[in-house]
């Protein structure tokens, strides 16, 4: 409820709603006053200002995720997606969404260790509840706490988190997310374009930062590449442009004949102070490649057409950059048809 009321020779508004805070501002007349106070309300009643969480569970958080996630992408009973999100529960389901600390990431953290759980494995389960706290707030239009990011730097520290032993590394969906975030922020949108890029073509730095505008085939939606060959320095291909690699090209300005004019060294130095400052463990640039060849696969795509996208000329060499997600094989088990009896 909205209130102004003449303080001296001007007017305070004030907006009170159950959930959020109580927002004060002074105007010169009254007319501004209700103005702003009318602004407010529609804002939340929009669901553009998000309440406070008050006394909101984890529990109540993680089973929003879930509920979420029904609409597009069901969470299968048998994934290890359902495991981590049931022992996150567990664990941290009593707690105050509001009022989760570094410290509540720390006990669960050494007790996994405890239980046997390595740094890789543990940091999947914190990248997870990143991803559940981010979109579970939008969700429920509540303002949550950044508490995995602000935990990052110590568990790091404590080496509770880090990366594994053959490198397989992926990224986590929460870990992405904040690299893109903080890369944008940071150090400017074309940077945060860049690793996004990576992420869904498995292209090599040096070679996104190499294509031109004019290697573009719009029609095919395509572009030329020189890219790297067992045999040769570097031979010519066209590489598909799929899904949202085309759409990052498409909302690039042309202010370079390079579709992404950085400096591959530039690139390296940012995203490996942005992994450190995120208190992101053992994660490299190139490892943006396997999260790419990776994605395709789980996509469906044949072992033939991924090479056209990644380059590989061996299904040996391509298979070093394929770490599929056990969980993800529910998606492609086709249930019986009863008619097919």
């Amino acid at each position: 409820m909205a209130s102004v009321i003449r303080v001296g020779e001007k007017w305070r508004a004030q907006v009170r709603r159950k959930g959020h805070a109580a927002k004060c501002k002074t105007f010169r007349t009254k007319a501004a006053a209700e103005a702003w106070a009318r602004e407010v309300e529609t804002r939340i009643d929009a669901g553009e200002v998000l309440a406070q969480p008050g006394d909101l569970r984890m529990s109540r958080v993680i089973e929003a995720y879930r509920e979420m996630r029904e609409a597009s992408r069901p969470i299968d009973d048998h994934s290890n997606e359902h495991y981590v999100l049931r022992r996150l529960d567990n664990e941290l389901g009593d707690k105050r969404a509001a009022t989760l600390k570094p410290e509540d990431l720390v006990a669960y953290c050494t007790a996994r260790k405890e239980d046997g759980a390595g740094p890789y494995t543990i940091n999947m389960d914190v990248s997870k509840l990143g991803t559940v706290m981010r979109y579970a707030g939008v969700y429920l239009s509540v303002a949550l706490p950044d508490v995995v990011g602000a935990a990052r730097p110590l568990l790091h520290h404590l080496r509770l988190i880090g990366g594994g032993g053959k490198r397989e590394r992926r990224p986590g969906e929460d870990e992405l997310h904040r690299v893109v975030e903080h890369l944008a922020k940071e150090y400017g949108q074309i940077y945060a374009d860049v690793v996004a890029f990576g992420a869904v073509t498995a292209m090599r730095r040096g070679e996104i930062c190499e294509i031109k505008w004019g290697d573009v085939d719009e029609a095919k939606r395509l572009v030329g590449a020189w890219r790297k060959h067992p045999r040769k320095a570097k031979v010519w291909e066209l590489v598909p442009l799929l899904g949202e690699a085309w759409n990052i090209v498409q909302r690039q300005p042309k202010v370079d004949d390079r579709i992404f004019p950085v400096h591959p060294q530039t690139l390296s130095k940012y995203f490996r102070e942005t992994v450190v400052s995120l208190g992101i463990p053992d994660l490299h640039f190139h490892d943006l490649r396997h999260e790419g060849t990776s994605r395709l696969f789980e996509e469906g795509f044949s072992i033939e057409q991924v090479a056209l996208v990644t380059g590989h000329k061996d299904w040996r060499h391509l298979r070093r950059y394929t770490n599929l997600r056990p969980e993800d094989l529910h998606k492609r088990r086709r249930e019986p048809d009863p008619q097919d009896a």
